[in-house]
């Protein structure tokens, strides 16, 4: 290759790298700012002030359930509005700590900030590389009942975990059914003032989201009056958490102030915002040990894997439905570059790994939000709260937080589902039912459980492809799929079966327009049934080959290989030459 030529592909490929679309795909804030308007701003601003209402009781909450101090749930609220409006192409999705990563978190950094923010910078790296490498789709691997059977286990260890917050009791394990027992073993030290508190709450909540749901009833021209109260009760019923939260404080202020403790308080917070620094890659406990970056790196262990994937898996899954609601379309590797950057960033914030929220994405979108910007907006609200409302986030009771976490659970347990799999197809409710059920015992084993159980399904659907025979004078085989090396000795059973294992043998022709591949066993199984055919003075003949698949065989030099355009063209031939060559 001379040197002009060398020259001339390294401008091309520059001039392909720095062309206006590849800059747009990279920074898909290019497509939509150019066209910004004043009726986008205020619509932007709009829904980033009712998501920041929403996200700032939600991240305290979810801290809690991370096992973190509650700060730790704003300082990973508020990078990802910055971030995802540049590299983002969702005008919808909203990312920031959520119930499900919470829980996932909670498995692996034992409580520990430093573990957290190590575990946020690494899982951003590997969710980085992995968009680089263009390797989203490892999604395609995790079913939807796999997917389904997580999220309802997941619901429901996050909601009864948080039932010890209603109850005011403490010291209750972690392990799910350990902490099924403790609860209802420690029912008698339960706190009048926190039940009574946290069941108002959730009376609250539940009564404002069925006040929200019933206004899709209501007529379709409503009178002025009408229109303002349904206006007035959706506002209300959407920062309803915030409206909890806010009372609850107020409650638990005035009766602190009076000389009364009636309530589990959330307790000392850090003022202020976070420091802008380098993650740190050790520790230093408080015997004096140190813990090294390999040691927390094998601490975290399979965690490395799982919460990477499951970030990218909810986030993307996200912003697939509302695109699709919406009518845009979003590019699965760039989303997955917008996740992995953002809890880059983050852990330079003390944030947690982060992932796109179903429940504030959706207030996102019904409240109109026309751009990405609005992320900011929301990011600029939580850090106001972090710089002037802390020292106030010491009184609100654990409680009132708790009701905020069940009723944003509640939704995710779908009993609908079940039923619903078991009438469109009964062998998918079994990596359902083994992800649901493991998931109790350890979520990662439930995750990779569901996983092997939907690639044995997968594989043995592969071994045991459907084969209808029928008789037309000869007999005609269709294959209702593939026909690959783990299926090669399952179809020459049946061939053999039908045909040869039979007084007189049997003609046999193969309808092969389903099968698009083959390999080398299927070629090699091939070449001794037409020996065997041949031996016993019967024909196979093959029909509606692909051109790909035509060509394998052809090169393979099968002798005694027959083939006809059309499954009709094969029986006359079969019909009036039935030996074979």
């Amino acid at each position: 290759m001379t040197t002009e030529s060398i020259s001339g592909s390294l401008r091309n490929g520059l001039a392909r790298c720095c062309s206006v679309s590849t800059l747009r795909s990279r920074l898909p804030v290019l497509t939509w700012l150019p066209a910004y308007s004043l009726t986008w701003l205020k619509m932007d601003v709009l829904a980033g002030l009712t998501v920041g209402l929403t996200t700032i009781p939600q991240a305290l909450a979810y801290a809690e359930v991370a096992g973190l101090p509650v700060q730790y749930g704003l300082y990973s609220s508020f990078m990802g509005g910055f971030v995802y409006c540049v590299f983002g192409t969702s005008k919808d999705i909203t990312l920031g700590p959520t119930a499900i990563m919470s829980l996932l978190c909670f498995l692996y950094i034992r409580g520990d900030p430093v573990y957290a923010v190590v575990l946020t910078l690494l899982c951003g790296i590997i969710q980085l590389a992995m968009a680089l490498l263009r390797l989203g789709f490892l999604l395609d691997f995790i079913s939807y009942p796999v997917i389904k059977g997580f999220t309802c286990a997941a619901a429901v260890t996050i909601g009864f975990g948080q039932v010890k917050n209603i109850l005011g009791v403490k010291d209750v394990p972690q392990q799910f059914f350990l902490q099924v027992y403790y609860t209802f073993h420690k029912l008698p030290e339960a706190r009048v003032g926190d039940v009574i508190l946290g069941l108002c709450c959730l009376f609250f909540l539940v009564m404002m989201t069925m006040m929200k749901s019933s206004l899709d009833s209501v007529e379709d021209n409503p009178s002025p009056v009408v229109k303002v109260s349904r206006g007035l009760v959706w506002t209300l019923a959407t920062i309803r958490n915030a409206l909890v939260v806010i009372a609850a404080t107020c409650v638990a202020y005035s009766a602190e102030v009076t000389g009364h403790n009636y309530f589990t308080l959330t307790g000392k917070t850090a003022a202020g915002l976070p420091p802008f620094s380098a993650p740190p890659l050790s520790e230093t406990t408080t015997n004096g040990t140190r813990v090294s970056f390999r040691e927390i790196t094998r601490d975290l262990g399979g965690g490395l894997a799982v919460i990477p994937l499951m970030g990218m898996l909810e986030s993307i899954a996200i912003a697939k439905a509302f695109g699709s609601k919406n009518n845009y379309r979003i590019n699965a590797n760039q989303e997955l570059f917008a996740i992995g950057l953002t809890n880059i960033l983050g852990s330079f914030v003390s944030a947690y790994p982060v992932t796109g929220s179903f429940g504030r994405t959706a207030v996102n979108s019904q409240t109109g939000v026309c751009t990405p910007a609005g992320g900011i907006v929301t990011g600029v609200l939580v850090l106001l709260s972090l710089a002037f409302l802390m020292p106030l986030f010491s009184f609100i009771p654990k409680a009132s937080l708790a009701a905020v976490i069940i009723c944003a659970v509640g939704p995710m347990i779908e009993f609908s589902v079940p039923p619903h799999i078991w009438r469109v197809r009964k062998l998918d409710l079994l990596p359902f039912s083994v992800t649901f059920l493991l998931s109790f015992w350890e979520v990662q084993y439930g995750i990779v459980g569901g996983v092997v159980i939907s690639g044995f399904v997968l594989l043995y659907l592969m071994a045991r492809p459907e084969l209808k025979v029928t008789d037309h004078g000869v007999l005609v085989m269709k294959l209702g799929s593939g026909l690959h090396f783990p299926a090669v000795e399952h179809f020459s059973d049946v061939l053999r079966t039908h045909a040869l294992h039979v007084s007189p043998p049997r003609c046999v022709l193969v309808d092969c327009q389903h099968v698009s591949s083959i390999d080398y066993t299927v070629v090699n199984e091939l070449r001794d049934l037409l020996k065997q055919f041949k031996l016993h003075r019967v024909s196979l003949v093959f029909s509606g080959l692909k051109c790909s698949v035509l060509e394998v065989l052809l090169a393979a030099d099968l002798p005694g290989f027959r083939h006809t355009d059309s499954v009709e063209a094969g029986l006359q031939i079969l019909n009036t030459n039935p030996d074979s060559d």
